[in-house]
């Protein structure tokens, strides 16, 4: 007889930390209370700290999966018998987007309501500040979100090209969701391949809104808020990923436009 490997996938993944090899490639934090619902934390990372909960914080989830190991300071709560060490690396579930071209010319930001396309010196936000549907392309300076700033938009892309990265205030409200249909549909934040040492840091006040995927796959992304998105849709997929806001977070936002994210891959030999 012979034997035949099924391969499936195990679980769906809301945060998935891409780096092969990085140390607290997945970290929760401080007092953090995070709430998967649904899906699991994925890294890809075969160090033996992987996947590492420090401080008090308290992680609720299907399963807490890693290629290398896992370090836990308190107990994480899963659906899964235990967190799975040693898994296959999961593939990047946005490999095949494309990056959006700059366009001319370069568009003012120095007004309430902005329109899709290039922001060629960053874009700062404060005030009260909508953003029209559409791709916006931040390039030369980072897209901030002052402090006190009330952001709001639907059906955006918001691509940061080079070295530019994202900086949200503590104290801003942002709401801000994703096209649900295109080539961009279901991803929110999507940062430059290239841009291999950049970090992006989501804050802002509980009332905040991410809906979509925030997709930095070379860079890092610290998690600080206590929001998540529309029905708790919102996906983290980075080269690390630090979460230190109290979230919670469920699966199924297929109907938001957004991909399901494979965690991992099991095989099973079925004959």
């Amino acid at each position: 007889s012979r034997a035949v490997a099924l391969i499936t996938d195990a679980s769906k993944a809301c945060i998935l930390a891409l780096n092969p090899s990085a140390s607290k490639a997945a970290l929760f934090s401080g007092s953090s209370i995070t709430k998967l619902i649904g899906c699991s934390v994925m890294s890809n990372s075969m160090a033996s700290d992987a996947s590492k909960l420090q401080g008090s914080a308290s992680l609720d989830t299907d399963c807490l999966i890693s290629a290398g190991g896992v370090s836990l300071s308190n107990v994480v709560t899963t659906v899964c018998a235990s967190p799975i060490t040693q898994a296959l690396p999961a593939a990047d579930p946005f490999a095949d987007l494309p990056a959006p071209p700059a366009t001319n010319p370069c568009q003012n930001d120095n007004q309430s309501t902005l329109q899709p396309g290039t922001y060629c010196k960053g874009l700062t936000l404060s005030g009260n500040v909508t953003l029209s549907p559409g791709v916006y392309v931040i390039q030369g300076g980072d897209f901030k979100a002052s402090s006190n700033a009330n952001i709001s938009g639907e059906g955006v892309i918001i691509y940061l090209a080079g070295t530019s990265g994202v900086r949200m205030n503590g104290t801003a409200t942002v709401k801000l969701s994703a096209p649900t249909s295109g080539t961009y549909s279901g991803v929110l934040f999507y940062g430059d391949r290239a841009n291999l040492a950049g970090s992006n840091t989501f804050n802002g006040t509980a009332d905040s809104l991410l809906t979509g995927a925030v997709y930095f796959p070379t860079q890092s992304v610290d998690y600080l808020g206590n929001f998540s998105g529309k029905d708790g849709c919102t996906q983290v997929v980075a080269s690390t990923v630090q979460w230190s806001g109290n979230t919670s977070i469920k699966h199924d936002c297929t109907s938001l436009g957004m991909r399901e994210i494979p965690a991992t891959q099991s095989v099973r030999l079925v004959e």
